[in-house]
């Protein structure tokens, strides 16, 4: 039996509701997060081929939230999933959409490294990255992305939008109204006092 039926994976996609984007504020929340620690698991693995600095963020605080993943999730929501939709019509079978989605996330994610990067990590006058350098990794993109990374990423992007996405919107959509809007507010509130304390 399928994790999720037809309905379940459009489940929650309603651009036009309150619900929509206070659920996505609560996604921001807790995937800046969490996407820290998968980060850790993974910066963990390459390690071992020392490729990972021992000076990075990755390895600090682990409640230190990593923004981009918020971001990661909202792009997610709003440009993955209509792609996904639309894919899923237009293809004979799911395979061959999930292949075509898979391909255009690999993009997506190597333009999101692509654009952080540019704005946060430009190296000094020494050539030193402050955040990361994948100047000299093979398959590296302008010195800032990586493919390995951004197929990496796109692996995740994928089993966020057509899995996790669906059953948290799912999830969520059982609780009642009132306990839902104060379960966000407490979220939102408390990630900003994170993000206070963190960021300071």
């Amino acid at each position: 039996m399928p994790i999720l039926s037809k309905e379940d994976e459009r489940y929650g996609y309603e651009p036009g509701s309150f619900a929509f984007w206070r659920n996505l504020a609560v996604y921001f929340c807790v995937f800046s997060v969490l996407g820290h620690w998968m980060e850790i698991v993974y910066c963990s693995f390459m390690n071992v081929f020392g490729i990972v600095d021992a000076d990075s963020l990755v390895w600090d605080d682990p409640m230190y939230p990593f923004l981009v993943y918020g971001v990661g999730v909202v792009v997610c929501a709003l440009v993955l999933m209509p792609l996904k939709t639309a894919l899923v019509a237009r293809r004979a079978t799911l395979v061959s959409a999930g292949i075509q989605f898979f391909a255009a996330t690999v993009v997506v994610c190597m333009l999101m490294e692509l654009a952080m990067g540019f704005m946060l990590n430009q190296p000094n006058a020494a050539g030193e990255y402050p955040l990361w350098d994948n100047s000299q990794l093979p398959f590296n993109i302008l010195g800032q992305a990586w493919l390995v990374n951004d197929l990496a990423l796109a692996a995740v992007a994928m089993l966020y939008t057509w899995i996790v996405y669906p059953l948290c919107q799912k999830a969520l959509g059982k609780l009642p109204l009132r306990a839902m809007n104060l379960l966000a507010a407490v979220v939102v509130i408390g990630f900003v006092v994170l993000c206070a304390a963190k960021f300071a």
